[in-house]
């Protein structure tokens, strides 16, 4: 008897990528800098083809830090005119990035 193996639910798209590919840049705002210091949440620019569970693991590979939840938004590029032509910025990726009580990230 033949048994039929099941595909794996979560397949992944694209490249596989590494810590410092995923993490673009840190968000220093106004908002940002408040969530970190009240709510020890930081707030990056990440990879669009990242995943949470790759944000997770590159914060805590590039900063040594233990990472408590991820959420992410995908911002739309905004439109944009130069003269007489209509253009778009870019869309982008945005994760925070909320740590465990012990833990800290000094980005100054």
């Amino acid at each position: 008897m033949v048994t039929l193996r099941r595909p794996p639910k979560y397949t992944r798209r694209g490249p596989v990528l590494e810590p410092y590919q995923v993490i673009l840049r840190p968000l220093i705002t106004e908002k940002a800098t408040h969530q970190s210091e009240r709510h020890n949440a930081y707030t990056f620019e990440v990879n669009t083809l990242a995943t949470k569970t790759e944000i997770k693991q590159a914060v805590e590979a590039l900063f040594n830090v233990k990472v408590a939840d991820v959420r992410t938004q995908n911002r739309r590029g905004k439109a944009r005119r130069h003269r007489l032509k209509v253009g778009r910025m870019r869309s982008w990726k945005k994760a925070i990035v909320s740590l465990h009580e012990e833990y800290r990230i000094d980005f100054y």
